[in-house]
């Protein structure tokens, strides 16, 4: 039992010894200043930075949704009005400028209009499951509040990962 691990991890380590070293692949060629790889690399991170704009798109609807379900009714909430307008603003004004980056043919295709339906959906279920069905009472804003914050932070996340190369 113990020579048959001995012979197989000899063999492996044979095996990764020698194939890192005659793989052309990964070798930069003379005249060349990229590998193989690296030049492929490169072309797919350049397909990666295209579908970043549906991060961006995704992204808006995101704070679209949100600015929506803050113009509902949150008079109960503890909130000063002036705080609320300075919040609805600053989203406004990411969504509108997140806007100018896309291009025309973002969330067009059936997969982009499935997602933007269940992400409509997902807002209405916060909306009548936590503000309409608690009375939109500071309770339920605080829910909505603790809610958006983590939304706010997916889509930083989801914004520094098109930006992060």
């Amino acid at each position: 039992m113990i020579s048959r691990i001995f012979i197989a991890c000899l063999f492996l380590g044979m095996y990764s010894t020698g194939s890192s070293l005659s793989c052309k692949w990964i070798v930069k060629h003379p005249g060349n200043t990229k590998s193989q790889f690296s030049l492929y690399n490169k072309i797919a991170l350049d397909f990666l930075d295209m579908m970043a704009e549906d991060k961006l798109a995704f992204t808006v609807q995101i704070l679209k949704e949100l600015l929506a379900l803050f113009e509902e009714d949150h008079s109960s909430a503890s909130w000063e009005e002036n705080t609320v307008e300075n919040f609805l603003n600053i989203v406004d004004k990411q969504t509108e400028e997140l806007r100018s980056c896309i291009g025309s043919h973002s969330n067009t295709t059936q997969k982009g209009q499935q997602l933007s339906f269940r992400r409509e959906k997902y807002f209405k279920r916060l909306l009548n499951k936590i503000l309409k069905k608690n009375g939109y009472s500071a309770e339920a804003w605080e829910k909505i509040r603790n809610i958006t914050q983590a939304h706010l932070r997916q889509c930083e996340f989801l914004i520094s990962l098109r930006t992060a190369h």
